[in-house]
């Protein structure tokens, strides 16, 4: 499955989410594949800093011919995870098209929610082209203690085609702290919250991709 982490805002937390779900796949037994089809190449800086042996390749493709080059590379993997660009632009579009499911992060503020509709609008264009093409909303940073996060999965609800995943990523040190040594949480934590909200965040992944 091509699982691309897309949104049209920046700073919400894509290449975290990826790099944490391709290493959680990985630890599985999944072979895995990342994509930084970002820029700003922040998964390739990630990979940069690791000094353990690498869990997974990672592979940069910023450039608006992904969705014809990818099924090539990825043709010999189980899972492949896009960290994708940000603002609507080829880039953008390129990295919809070649997934197989849309994993919008979308943080509790309003202009989060106000980006995912111009996220969805983009699936919903590519979905035309792709009538298999399924997206999901994950609540990133959520505040611990909060009903914060319940308030934006209301204001998600008017999506009506894109459901909010159960599984909410809580605003925690340890993602940052893993990235700066080039590891995940489940290397870093294994048995830290974190680990098991990615862990949870996975199954729920696979499910949606595997519903036909």
């Amino acid at each position: 499955m091509i699982i691309g982490v897309l949104s049209q805002k920046g700073g919400v937390g894509k290449s975290t989410i990826s790099i944490n779900i391709a290493a959680t796949l990985a630890r599985r037994g999944k072979r895995v594949i990342l994509i930084d089809a970002d820029p700003q190449a922040s998964a390739m800086a990630w990979s940069a800093m690791r000094e353990l042996e690498p869990l997974f390749p990672v592979v940069g493709m910023a450039k608006p011919t992904l969705h014809k080059d990818l099924p090539e590379i990825v043709k010999d993997y189980d899972h492949a995870i896009i960290d994708g660009a940000p603002r609507v632009n080829d880039l953008g579009r390129a990295a919809i098209i070649a997934s197989d499911l849309v994993v919008i992060p979308v943080q509790p503020s309003p202009y989060d929610v106000w980006a995912a509709a111009e996220t969805v609008q983009l699936v919903r264009e590519a979905q035309q082209f792709k009538a298999s093409l399924k997206a999901v909303f994950t609540i990133n940073r959520k505040i611990a203690n909060t009903a914060i996060g319940r308030d934006v999965a209301g204001a998600l609800s008017q999506f009506h085609d894109v459901p909010v995943l159960s599984t909410a990523l809580v605003q925690r040190v340890i993602y940052a702290e893993s990235a700066g040594s080039g590891l995940s949480v489940a290397e870093t934590a294994p048995d830290s919250e974190a680990a098991r909200e990615i862990d949870r965040l996975v199954d729920e992944i696979l499910k949606v991709g595997q519903e036909r």
